[in-house]
């Protein structure tokens, strides 16, 4: 066993989706996964490891072409052991985001062109051709850390239309595909609340209807648009005529917000801080033609020290204070620091398989790969947290530190235990044995 003992919990979480042969070479990839610095192709993790890979070195390739397991299913046991270990009770934070990751070939299966948000502006669309994935993640809060981090749990591939005319099957859009992942954690979760927060994408009335519909357990934080129809409710039926579906006509968040009383706060900020804030707030019935209702809270932001642009935020929960509101959706930037952090420590766009179970497993392990570091390092005693990346003014653990941290155990207790017997490693001298770790070990 490579993977140090604090990812117990995890493999015996995962055991019982996997066959013993494939069980045991996921282990393998995973542990390699996390030890490799270069691109995340089978064939280079399995070059790190070497000889302590058993088998044929096409066995490995199976495990994510033809083998017979489900992510969903990983996904939800690695989603229960993050729960279970970091969030035992109370409502449970979510956060969603889709990120395009490049994937050239000729035959690449759900490859498209998408627009990359992270090279394009206002201005400008930059066009990417790979794959657009919808990511689902828990918003944890670790003692060795300022701000929350977002650890991955459910992961979908949006198909283009072209796609899904050629598979004959009926196209979902990204918000269409987080609501079935929100659906699936309802299902797998019945006796826990959520709150999803999201971006303008996630921010749409038939996302607010899905919430709506499970308003007991579930409740959307999200962008809204400033001249959105609200509506009071539709007057009780007078018993001629057709019914009423909505009733007066509400001012816009806009016309609201530019003659409401603006109330001061205090509220949680982007990287863990805080910030001043002035505040609007206001309820409604959110009305689109040929759908129901969707009663929202709304809220104004503007900040207080000009260096953030107004913000018209709203939520499903029309109970939820103005202060929750704003704190829950910067919350959501934390997926991004995720995304960017699979891109450079874990090698997301350096994978090259191009079948249709190797595109749909791949990166969706690349993603569970950083909560199970993340919680593999919160789950390491204190003493076994070396060799962080330090540099002046940093007083925060990063990923980084806690990718570097596990690969270090995974040399230690792991590969150079199963390599040698007679234990040489651990009688070089403890300079030698620090500089020889920080080579195989190195940072991001």
């Amino acid at each position: 066993m490579l993977l140090p003992p604090e990812a117990q919990p995890l493999l015996d979480a995962f055991l019982p989706h996997f066959t013993q042969p494939t069980y045991a070479r996921f282990l393998v990839l995973a542990a390699a996964a996390v030890l490799t610095s270069g691109r995340r192709t089978v064939a280079n993790v399995l070059r790190t490891v070497g000889d302590l890979a058993p088998g044929h070195d096409a066995s490995y390739r199976r495990v994510l072409s033809t083998a017979r397991w489900s992510g969903l299913q990983l996904g939800c046991a690695l989603a229960r052991v993050i729960l279970q270990c970091l969030v035992p009770e109370g409502p449970i934070d979510l956060v969603g985001d889709d990120t395009v990751d490049g994937h050239p070939g000729p035959r690449v299966y759900g490859k498209g062109r998408h627009r990359d948000g992270v090279r394009s502006s206002h201005s400008y669309t930059a066009w990417r051709y790979g794959h657009k994935w919808v990511v689902l993640a828990v918003l944890v809060k670790f003692p060795f850390a300022t701000r929350r981090w977002a650890l991955p749990v459910l992961v979908d591939l949006y198909r283009t239309p072209e796609v899904s005319k050629a598979e004959k099957v009926r196209h979902r859009t990204p918000a269409q595909s987080m609501c079935r992942l929100l659906r699936l954690l309802l299902i797998r979760f019945p006796n826990r609340t959520f709150v999803f927060a999201g971006d303008s994408g996630f921010g749409s009335h038939e996302v607010a209807r899905f919430c709506h519909r499970h308003r007991r357990r579930l409740a959307l934080v999200s962008k809204c648009h400033p001249d959105v129809n609200l509506f009071e409710p539709p007057p009780r039926y007078a018993g001629t005529g057709r019914p009423r579906v909505k009733g007066k006509r509400l001012p816009k968040p806009r016309a609201a917000a530019a003659t409401g009383r603006r109330r001061k706060l205090k509220v949680a900020w982007y990287g863990g801080g805080t910030r001043r804030v002035q505040t609007v707030t206001g309820t409604g019935h959110w009305y689109k033609s040929g759908h129901e209702l969707v009663p929202i809270r709304w809220v104004f932001v503007e900040d207080a020290t000009g260096t953030h642009r107004d913000e018209y935020l709203f939520t499903t929960d029309t109970g939820r204070t103005a202060d929750a509101v704003v704190g829950a959706y910067c919350g959501r930037w934390n997926i991004e620091t995720t995304f960017q952090e699979c891109r450079s420590c874990l090698g997301l766009e350096t994978t090259r398989g191009w079948s249709r179970r190797t595109v749909l497993r791949s990166a969706p392990c690349l993603f569970g790969l950083y909560s199970v570091v993340a919680l593999t390092y919160h789950l390491s005693p204190e003493s076994e947290r070396a060799g962080g990346v330090e540099w002046e003014g940093k007083s925060t653990v990063t990923f980084s530190d806690a990718l570097c941290s596990v690969r270090r155990r995974i040399w230690t207790e792991g590969v150079f235990r199963e390599a040698e017997a007679d234990g040489l490693v651990s009688k070089l001298p403890a300079k030698v044995r620090e500089l020889l770790l920080s080579g195989l070990a190195p940072a991001p």
